[in-house]
């Protein structure tokens, strides 16, 4: 019976970490073959081969970003980004997506500094990144003031603080390394090579 349970625990501790990122990564590329793939399906019909829909998408964002750099179509973007900034309701989720997408991929990268921070009143300290280091556009008594997010373990979820600069310390270490030390609730301290 011992040999069965550690045999099982095994499997479960090998496969499931495996089964779970192979599902996840189907599943992205299923919605990203799709996004164009169910426009190309109809016309290839027979021909259609899985990939095509994503390597279109690909090509597409690609053209579009090369575009975006033109005069002519540079400055068509540029209006339709105006007007999305001025529609109520829209501007918001406009914002935050644009904004959002920025963070990761822009020239201006956010979470790029991982920051300890001490909890007042207490010894306690925790993980956060810098997402925001001037907020005197939010408010003039926070020029000494960053925005700091601290995610929550084993959620996609967190809470932004307005925290003075003096209080927190900012860690030499990447910040791949700290969301997965935050997110597996600190199980995870291996350091990637």
């Amino acid at each position: 019976m011992k040999w069965f349970i550690k045999s099982f625990i095994n499997g479960v501790l090998t496969i499931v970490p495996i089964g779970l990122v192979a599902y996840v990564v189907f599943k992205m590329f299923l919605f990203l073959d799709g996004l164009l793939g169910n426009v190309l399906k109809p016309y290839l019909d027979e021909n259609y081969i899985p990939g095509i829909g994503l390597l279109a998408t690909i090509i597409l964002l690609t053209m579009l970003g090369w575009l975006s750099t033109k005069f002519f179509t540079g400055t068509i973007i540029r209006i339709v980004d105006i007007l999305l900034q001025k529609i109520p309701f829209v501007k918001t989720i406009y914002s935050v997506i644009k904004d959002t997408i920025h963070s990761f991929l822009g020239e201006k990268k956010s979470f790029s500094k991982v920051a300890l921070v001490k909890m007042p009143g207490t010894t306690m300290k925790c993980l956060g990144f810098i997402t925001t280091e001037n907020l005197t556009d939010l408010h003039n008594d926070l020029q000494d003031h960053v925005a700091v997010y601290v995610p929550q373990t084993f959620q996609v979820a967190g809470v932004t603080f307005l925290i003075p600069k003096s209080d927190i310390e900012i860690l030499d270490i990447k910040s791949e390394e700290a969301m997965k030390f935050i997110l597996s609730g600190g199980m995870t301290t291996k350091k990637e090579k």
